[in-house]
């Protein structure tokens, strides 16, 4: 994933605001919409869960919380771990720690679990897609990277690379998430495989670009196509 794709973050918050700022908001917000249907398309999928899933699965379980309840509450306990790094939230961010557990816990509550293979794995795939059209959105709305991703990001700020941090941050929530009783299956090994390419294609194809041209000597990689 080392091909160069424009970069919403590197502008200011404010600076994204007031350039389409009422657009960019309602990507994002759709885009996160998108998200977490496809994060609750996954769960009742239960083919296996994505690693972050994995983990918000075996601590909804552990503190008897709905399972998109546990997403919200572990999205702000990693924006604690924001603080030490010096990463600074945006709008983006606190949507992205709210709406998509609210989404899932939407899903989860109104689509069953089919007993069908097939209608499982159509629904694991769907919710992969959904995942990936909906990040598209929201990091191209460039009002603020997640809770995960900014995590990631801080630590590639202290001199980690962002495959190592990405990596790294990822197999520990696996593993907790897995002893906790969170799901790992085939679909874990799916998302971890296509969720990259899926991805690469649609911020490039969804980023609102920055009104101007770049500043002197910006980067314009993503971080996480490293």
């Amino acid at each position: 994933m080392a091909e160069a794709i424009p970069q919403p973050f590197r502008a200011s918050f404010v600076a994204s605001l007031a350039d389409r700022g009422v657009q960019r908001t309602v990507r994002c917000v759709g885009g996160l919409v998108l998200f977490g249907g496809g994060v609750g398309l996954q769960k009742q999928a239960a083919l296996g869960l994505p690693p972050w899933d994995v983990f918000h699965e075996g601590f909804s379980e552990t503190i008897g919380w709905p399972f998109g309840r546990a997403l919200i509450l572990t999205s702000f306990i990693v924006l604690l771990l924001w603080i030490p790094l010096r990463q600074r939230p945006g709008l983006g961010t606190l949507l992205n720690a709210v709406e998509i557990g609210l989404v899932a816990d939407v899903i989860i509550a109104h689509v069953p679990q089919p007993d069908a293979l097939g209608l499982r794995i159509a629904m694991m795939a769907t919710g992969i897609a959904l995942v990936g059209v909906g990040s598209g959105f929201y990091i191209g709305s460039g009002l603020g990277p997640g809770p995960r991703d900014g995590l990631m990001t801080g630590l590639a700020a202290r001199g980690w690379r962002v495959s190592r941090a990405r990596t790294s941050v990822e197999v520990a929530v696996l593993l907790i998430g897995w002893l906790l009783g969170g799901s790992v299956g085939a679909g874990t090994l799916v998302f971890a495989v296509v969720i990259g390419p899926i991805v690469q294609r649609t911020i490039p194809a969804l980023s609102i670009r920055p009104a101007g041209p770049p500043p002197p000597g910006a980067d314009d990689r993503a971080p996480w196509t490293e």
